[in-house]
């Protein structure tokens, strides 16, 4: 009898508990955060009732001084979120301005994602979520009721690096129905980024739908490579499948890329309804990829009309040896003899490479060779890439 009344005592205190697991559970997934109030606050929360601390990291709070292995860096703050009875945290910003976010959460201590959030994006390793503030400039990384493009994942041959590799393509809206040709913009991502990365975290099909639907920008396809020349594609996409990302890989910046570069365009050009001559070619790229774009439309003094170079990584390298990197002020002034129709450099004013782009435009100015320079705020980030990419884009193919 007794072992009966236990078995029964057991049963209501599993059923007890199994209804509170569940409450939580769903009390959780009915939680919005971030909730994007109409003043431009934005309210955060977190079921996390066993916690004795949280506080919320992204870039929408004040910048602080970090220690980085490239040096001093500006970093996202910290604030404190409230514990509520339900056992739910809470904080609300101050009005915030138009952009696109990143948080994540610190549970006392632990950095999480936040789990009522489902949209993240990777940057090298780190996965966080993100909103939108709209209202201005951040509207055109929104999906707005507009003609699209499409966005696919290609393989091509490269004879150059001994293997097949995976791209990512976008076509303007209309490419397929039509019969028409188009210019390419192709668009170079940074160290520990790959085809995935502009994208992804650059919004670049979101960009190109809006100025293209707004008449600000041609139709164009851009065309997204994996930089990183031991990759065949980003990592759980290629060949190596799933392994941890990292911020340098080995050969990325040492003349193996820009050398087989044209193996892209060759692609492209063999597989899409391209205008196959200089005025119809751009290429830009941020970071690692204004490197890559300096020196290939330095290699290839008479292939692009275009050149965008987003707080490009200009700096003196070991590695730096290779046949693309020798002669370097001569393929240089003859790229400017050749002529071309737009050569942009765009940086920010805390950017750690502020004063290698001004010593190469330094360059330039005493070579005399014409460039069009913009200066933002903020240091090494996506939110001066995307912008520049808004900015950028509109200049190509008048």
């Amino acid at each position: 009898m007794k072992k009966q009344l236990l078995f029964i005592l057991l049963f209501f205190v599993g059923i007890s508990s199994s209804l509170k697991a569940q409450e939580a559970l769903f009390r959780a997934q009915n939680i919005i955060s971030p909730e994007v109030n109409e003043d431009k606050t934005v309210t955060f929360r977190l079921f996390a009732p066993n916690a004795t601390a949280v506080q919320v990291t992204g870039d929408f709070l004040p910048t602080v001084k970090m220690e980085t292995p490239r040096g001093p860096m500006d970093g996202p703050g910290k604030a404190e979120l409230t514990k509520g009875e339900n056992g739910v945290w809470e904080f609300k910003s101050q009005p915030l301005g138009t952009e696109l976010y990143n948080y994540s959460f610190i549970v006392d201590g632990f950095n999480t994602t936040d789990p009522s959030n489902p949209f993240l994006i990777r940057d090298v390793a780190s996965a966080t979520n993100i909103f939108i503030v709209g209202g201005g400039h951040a509207d055109l990384f929104m999906v707005n009721d507009i003609p699209h493009g499409s966005v696919t994942r290609r393989w091509y041959d490269s004879p150059g690096l001994g293997m097949d590799r995976r791209i990512t393509i976008y076509t303007p809206p209309g490419y397929e129905t039509s019969k028409e040709s188009y210019p390419v913009l192709y668009l170079l991502h940074g160290a520990g980024g790959d085809e995935e990365a502009w994208i992804n975290l650059g919004r670049t099909s979101q960009i190109l739908d809006n100025l293209i639907a707004q008449g600000k920008a041609k139709p164009m396809i851009v065309v997204m490579p994996n930089g990183n020349v031991i990759q065949d594609g980003a990592p759980g996409e290629g060949s190596k499948n799933m392994y941890k990302p990292q911020f340098m890989i080995p050969k990325t910046m040492d003349g193996t890329y820009e050398g087989a570069f044209e193996d892209v365009i060759k692609f492209v050009e063999s597989n899409y309804r391209v205008k196959p001559d200089k005025a119809n070619r751009a290429i830009a790229g941020l970071s690692m990829g204004g490197f890559h774009t300096l020196h290939i439309s330095r290699y290839y003094p008479n292939t692009f009309d275009y050149m965008g170079l987003f707080s490009a990584a200009i700096m003196p390298r070991e590695d730096a040896t290779g046949k693309v990197y020798s002669n370097f002020e001569e393929t240089l002034k003859m790229q400017m003899d050749n002529g071309y129709k737009l050569y942009w450099i765009a940086i920010g004013k805390t950017d750690f490479l502020y004063a290698a782009n001004k010593e190469y435009r330094d360059k330039l100015d005493a070579m005399k060779m014409p460039y069009e320079y913009v200066e933002s705020e903020g240091g090494h980030i996506w939110r001066n890439w995307r912008v520049y990419l808004t900015q950028f884009t509109p200049r190509l193919f008048q």
